[in-house]
């Protein structure tokens, strides 16, 4: 019974909004480059095709697209990326945990379990649990820069080297030496486009997931997770002459420095499907150590936020211990990420449950993701203009750092009938790595057999 309404739920989330799937071919990914389209040529930062059509002034920022711009929309969709994958999964633990003395069933734990934290209790042969929940986040900034408040300097493309005429070893305008493409000369080649970016996404992710105790010391479970993304943003561009220049926007008879751009859509499917299963290696309620692995298959949309469209497995070792009825654990692991967009990761969490009353239960972790190697989410770097006097450009106000996760997990877990659990958390970023939410919330129920 609980299982049908658990899939109830869930169909009435996805039902309600599948046709927002047919809102592009190219899916939400294809919406971040709309945000830089500015002109009606159909390319971001392409001018419109009356600016002098005959010299092609109108498709000069593309080269920037092409060395500088691909790499910002290449990092924004990253990102997303790199933050569907981090949207955690509630931990399939039971309040009630069983050990087998003399063959009867014997109750082993008290509190009601952690949250997204694990421990190494395992439920029994033959014993179920099973669970729905909802997490929702909306995304408010990038490596600490509000996504309100995104700036991008976009420059012109280098006319002598971009010149099919030019040849190594020839002298460009305003060059110092033969092979020196010096930007700057044209004059007009000093003229930038200024944006200004606005994103609002927001992730909500129902999972409804199962763990079965297949022997008395081996849980295996599942998940499925249903995720709607929604993600909308606008754009204000301005060009900076910097003397007279053949740039603009608009018409040749209603020429204008600005123009603003936008677009938004919604998606709404099957994210990443996990499996895991977890061994009870040992111990007593006084200390014992479990190992868990979790794998993620790509059977999310990567083009619509749904998944990150590669494999991904997990391998922690699990140390729990019982005090009364408070239960600290500790998680260490680490996290392999198939292709090569987001980077694998190392991971900690350390935390506690603690049974407050007979029928509630606080949980508390801290949660790490440390990255491993370079980031591949790698902005462009400062633009050097050498003519007709030496200044650097910077493209973009978001900074290139690490994307490790660190992240404070609080939450409560509510008796709500003899094999039914009411569960609540708030997940807080520590940090400024990544794509981040002030808030990231989730509640759901929890049933036991």
């Amino acid at each position: 019974m609980f299982a049908r309404r658990a899939a109830s739920v869930l169909l009435l989330l996805v039902i309600p909004t599948t046709p927002a799937l047919a809102q592009g071919s190219s899916g939400l990914r294809g919406r971040i480059p709309d945000f830089f389209r500015f002109g009606d040529c159909a390319q971001p930062l392409c001018l419109n095709s009356s600016v002098n059509p005959a010299s092609g002034h109108g498709d000069h920022y593309i080269g920037s697209t092409v060395a500088g711009t691909n790499s910002l929309l290449g990092f924004l969709s990253g990102a997303i990326a790199t933050a569907v994958a981090s949207v955690p999964i509630s931990t399939a633990t039971t309040g009630v945990s069983f050990a087998f003395v003399g063959g009867a069933p014997v109750e082993t734990s008290s509190s009601a379990g952690p949250i997204f934290g694990e421990r190494v209790q395992t439920l029994g042969k033959n014993r179920f649990l099973m669970g729905v929940s909802l997490t929702g986040v909306d995304f408010r900034s990038v490596r600490g820069v509000p996504l309100d408040n995104l700036a991008f300097t976009f420059t012109h493309q280098n006319v002598c080297r971009s010149n099919p005429t030019w040849q190594p070893g020839q002298v460009c305008p305003g060059a110092q030496t033969a092979g020196d493409t010096a930007l700057g000369s044209p004059t007009f080649e000093n003229d930038v486009i200024e944006v200004n970016t606005s994103v609002d996404l927001s992730l909500q992710v129902a999972s409804l997931y199962l763990t079965y105790g297949l022997l008395d010391r081996v849980d295996i479970g599942v998940a499925l997770p249903l995720v709607r993304a929604d993600l909308r943003g606008g754009s204000v561009a301005r060009i900076v002459p910097f003397g007279p220049t053949p740039h603009f926007f608009g018409t040749a008879n209603n020429q204008v420095l600005s123009a603003a751009s936008g677009s938004n859509g919604t998606a709404t499917g099957i994210g990443d499907i996990a499996a895991r299963i977890k061994v009870n290696l040992g111990g007593s309620e006084r200390g014992a150590i479990g190992l868990l692995t979790e794998a993620r298959f790509p059977t999310g949309n990567e083009d619509d936020f749904l998944g990150t469209g590669k494999f991904a497995m997990r391998v922690l070792g699990v140390v729990s211990a019982r005090y009364g009825n408070f239960s600290p654990h500790l998680n260490g692991g680490y996290l392999y990420r198939s292709g090569k967009q987001i980077t694998d990761a190392v991971l900690t969490t350390v935390g506690f449950d603690q049974l407050v009353s007979s029928w509630a239960t606080l949980a508390v972790d801290v949660i790490g993701q440390w990255q491993v190697g370079t980031s591949q989410l790698i902005l462009p770097g400062p633009v050097t203009f050498t003519f007709p006097n030496v200044r650097t450009v910077t493209p973009t106000n978001i900074p290139n750092r690490n994307d490790s996760l660190l992240d404070g997990s609080f939450g409560l877990k509510l008796k709500a009938g003899p094999k039914i659990t009411v569960v609540t958390n708030a997940l807080i970023p520590l940090n400024k790595g990544g794509l981040r939410g002030n808030l990231a919330w989730t509640t759901g129920l929890e049933y036991r057999m």
